[in-house]
């Protein structure tokens, strides 16, 4: 198991009871509002069988499966499982090597996933693997905001006030609220949307879209496994 790896482990073990109401308290009440939109672009029949990946507490793996789709909820950190995603269809196991067979799947969806892994391109093929022809395959990610006044600042408010209100919960919140404004940043500076786009392109996945939300906080990029 990589650094990259073990430290993604065990940020989330230490932060997945408070997970879901401080990720909505710290984005001001957008991250669910995301994850809604991210689960609209899932436009399959009733009974669809859809893979959750990165899952964490289930917050996607429950909207899709109250739309009447069977979900599979995947993540690295089993906490994090416990925590909220539905019983029974609980997986650990690590994006990079999926324990399904390929085309398992009508649909998949994935959560703040690719800055923890060491090989985002190698990552999306690995699941594009596990979707059938014509599935529909979707991210969420965290997103810099590119109008300078919107940068500056979510610049503040990642590195200082974010940081300082992760303090009052728990050191282990402490600790995500220090790393992930630089995560965030680094991740964009190296692999710019352009370059993600042939991550997928190459994945085989086809008609690809994007949509920014929240001035660009977030971004979504949905697509067609070919």
């Amino acid at each position: 198991m990589s650094t990259r790896t073990q430290h993604a482990r065990s940020l989330f073990e230490g932060i997945a009871p408070e997970y879901e109401w401080m990720g909505s308290t710290l984005s001001f009440g957008q991250d669910p509002r995301w994850r809604r939109f991210l689960v609209s672009r899932v436009d399959r029949a009733e009974g669809a069988s859809v893979l959750d990946v990165a899952s964490g507490t289930g917050l996607v793996a429950r909207a899709l499966a109250g739309r009447g789709y069977h979900v599979t909820a995947v993540d690295a950190s089993e906490p994090m499982l416990r925590s909220g995603a539905p019983a029974g269809s609980r997986v650990t196991g690590r994006a990079e090597r999926l324990p399904f067979g390929h085309a398992s799947f009508d649909a998949l969806t994935f959560t703040y996933l690719l800055r923890y892994v060491d090989d985002p391109a190698a990552t999306v093929r690995e699941l594009a693997r596990v979707v059938r022809p014509g599935g529909t395959i979707a991210e969420l990610e965290f997103h810099v905001p590119h109008p300078m006044w919107a940068r500056t600042g979510w610049r503040a408010y990642t590195r200082w006030v974010m940081p300082l209100v992760c303090s009052i919960v728990s050191a282990a919140w402490a600790h995500t609220g220090r790393f992930l404004g630089p995560s965030i940043e680094g991740f964009w500076r190296a692999h710019p949307l352009e370059e993600q786009l042939t991550w997928w392109e190459a994945a085989g996945i086809g008609e690809v879209k994007t949509r920014t939300m929240s001035n660009g906080a977030a971004i979504v990029t949905w697509g067609t496994k070919r």
